[in-house]
């Protein structure tokens, strides 16, 4: 149950961070003050910024709803309305068009920065290389995807929550994704 715990909060953890990389990006795009996404303000131009960083995150990033509501300090239907309304507002609303290229534009930009790995034992090398250890006797394996590869991490439970961090620190300038097994 503590595991099933650790595991969910992480994964949580990494969502939080991912958008609120997106949130970052969008209020620094559109030369909002950092935070002003989550304020309760109705301005059309703060509706129109949560609403495009809800679609990135979901569309892009796989970010949960409640974890996208959390950070826009809206709850998950807001969300579900934002993903409804996105097609009938991208083509009949110039402001939001507009607003969504730029942002966009700006998010697959900063993604091409980082690197990917195209082979899963070159990935794994580079991890065993960079601080991240296996357990002789894994009660956790972590699946590390980056790009179309993918390798396993075998960890115990005592280690689990440290070579988590490790992979974490290594992978800072690849494009990756974690996932339990």
């Amino acid at each position: 149950m503590t595991l099933l715990l650790l595991t969910m909060t992480h994964f949580k953890m990494t969502e939080e961070i991912n958008f609120k990389c997106i949130c970052d990006l969008t209020t620094n795009v559109l030369g909002m003050p950092t935070g002003a996404l989550a304020l309760r303000s109705r301005k059309r131009n703060l509706q129109v910024a949560r609403s495009v960083a809800a679609y990135i995150g979901r569309t892009e990033e796989d970010i949960h709803r409640t974890i996208i509501g959390k950070g826009l300090n809206r709850n998950r239907s807001m969300v579900y309305h934002y993903e409804h309304r996105h097609k009938t507002l991208y083509k009949s609303c110039l402001v939001y068009r507009n607003t969504f290229n730029k942002i966009y534009k700006a998010y697959k930009d900063v993604g091409q920065e980082k690197e990917i790995f195209i082979n899963g034992k070159l990935m794994r090398d580079y991890l065993l290389h960079n601080g991240v250890k296996e357990s002789i006797k894994p009660d956790v394996l972590i699946d590390v995807k980056s790009g179309d590869c993918n390798c396993i991490i075998n960890t115990s439970y005592f280690e689990f929550s440290s070579q988590l961090e490790n992979i974490k620190l290594a992978m800072e300038k690849y494009h990756y994704t974690i996932k339990l097994i």
